[in-house]
């Protein structure tokens, strides 16, 4: 399980050191094997753990694709699904198309939401932090019968 959102540089060619709590939970449960794909709504990218990658293509691959919407899905993340091995220093060197997708800058926020990460561009992370807050504060959201009974 992930949490945490950790503030990374991405070098000239493109590199991030993964953080040294997240290295050994990717080395035991994948080998170091990760998925980065893009986001399908918000411009950042999603980085899974190969195990988690793979339930998500049985479901994938379980729904018919004559739907116009299930192709789009499967375009968008298995036409940009790229494996990568930590290296022995655990970094992940991004591909430019990934990179360019989320409008990576130099500074980016990797952030753990519990089966995957979230990979932003530090400046637009704080950003949408900063709208996320602004419409839980207003009320003026979509209703999601999964929170109404949840307590914190």
């Amino acid at each position: 399980m992930f949490r945490g959102a950790s503030s990374l540089a991405l070098d000239d060619k493109g590199r991030f050191a993964v953080p040294t709590k997240y290295r050994q939970p990717l080395l035991s449960e994948a080998q170091g094997t990760v998925i980065c794909t893009i986001a399908i709504n918000e411009p950042c990218l999603w980085l899974y753990p190969l195990t988690e990658w793979l339930e998500i293509e049985t479901k994938l691959s379980r729904i018919s694709n004559t739907n116009p919407r299930v192709r789009r899905w499967q375009r968008m993340l298995l036409g940009h699904a790229t494996e990568y091995q930590l290296d022995k220093n655990g970094r992940i060197l991004l591909a430019p198309a990934l990179r360019a997708h989320a409008q990576l800058g130099k500074k980016i926020m990797l952030v753990g939401l519990l089966n995957k990460f979230e990979i932003w561009d530090e400046e637009r992370w704080y950003q949408q932090m900063q709208a996320d807050t602004e419409i839980e504060h207003s009320g003026n959201f979509e209703e999601s019968p999964e929170l109404e009974n949840f307590s914190l």
